[in-house]
């Protein structure tokens, strides 16, 4: 686990961590506001993997004769942080329907 969080970049997984635990603390003291820090958090996550992905092409471009093992190894470590901001919304849909009948 710790090697997807330092290979989706530590500063970017660092900030969807800091908006996990927002998610928490939200939960216990504004339910209302889950949705929306999850939504920030799926968001995040897909402009950092399209980041993610526009630095890999860059590399393409740079050096032309690059391995395709390489290539496919970048996209790869792209995914991590939007694997990790859904699920990050996932949980916000579960403590939403949890606090459901208090809102």
């Amino acid at each position: 686990m710790i090697q997807l969080f330092n290979a989706g970049n530590p500063v970017i997984m660092g900030i969807l961590t800091l908006i996990l635990i927002s998610l928490f603390l939200a939960a216990w003291r504004a339910p209302a506001w889950v949705k929306e820090i999850g939504l920030v958090a799926l968001v995040f996550g897909v402009v950092m993997q399209l980041y993610g992905l526009f630095i890999a092409c860059s590399a393409v471009i740079a050096m032309p004769d690059i391995s395709f093992i390489a290539i496919v190894g970048a996209f790869r470590i792209s995914l991590v942080s939007i694997i990790y901001g859904v699920t990050i919304y996932l949980v916000s849909l579960i403590v939403r329907i949890v606090h459901k009948p208090r809102i």
